[in-house]
């Protein structure tokens, strides 16, 4: 029993010493919140916007290939080479068609292609983030469809799909 009373004057002790300490802060303290609100000041800033420069598609490099292709009543990925060239990096947030699809150059009788594009649901998911600076090729999983009454001709075309991509900071 006297050990456990030993034990409790150490506590008190300690704690009587602690709750001093924790009185003088909160007096600090106290004293600093007063002078925080009641100083009072005036004065004005100014700040700038930095300009967003246009992140753009370019068309396949050698090198860049797509890992599926179309056929009549199925779809294709559509891969895009996006470059950013601002400063910083930026978020794709949507892509949408930006006129009708068209067969390559070779493929000159290929005039009813029967490809349609098939824009993602924005804000893009997973989202797509290119480093300032930078190029990214973004993959769009079976966004490109074919149609049945795409011509004969169309046999190992590659479509040129124009689209708009929207993107933000």
């Amino acid at each position: 029993m006297h050990s456990t009373r030993s034990m409790l004057r150490g506590t008190r002790v300690a704690g009587t010493a602690s709750a001093a300490a924790a009185a003088l802060c909160l007096l600090a303290g106290g004293g600093t919140a007063y002078a925080y609100w009641a100083t009072a000041g005036a004065g004005s800033g100014a700040a700038a916007a930095a300009t967003m420069n246009a992140v753009t598609v370019d068309a396949f490099v050698t090198g860049d290939s797509n890992r599926t292709s179309l056929v009549p009543g199925g779809t294709a990925d559509v891969i895009l080479r996006t470059s950013n060239p601002n400063a910083f990096a930026v978020r794709i947030h949507a892509v949408v068609s930006a006129g009708p699809v068209t067969a390559d150059a070779a493929h000159a009788g290929c005039t009813t292609t029967g490809v349609s594009f098939t824009a993602p649901a924005a804000p893009l998911a997973p989202a797509v983030t290119i480093p300032a600076n930078s190029s990214l090729l973004v993959t769009l999983p079976g966004a490109a469809g074919m149609s049945i009454q795409s011509q004969s001709a169309c046999q190992g075309a590659t479509f040129r799909v124009p689209v708009t991509v929207e993107a933000r900071r």
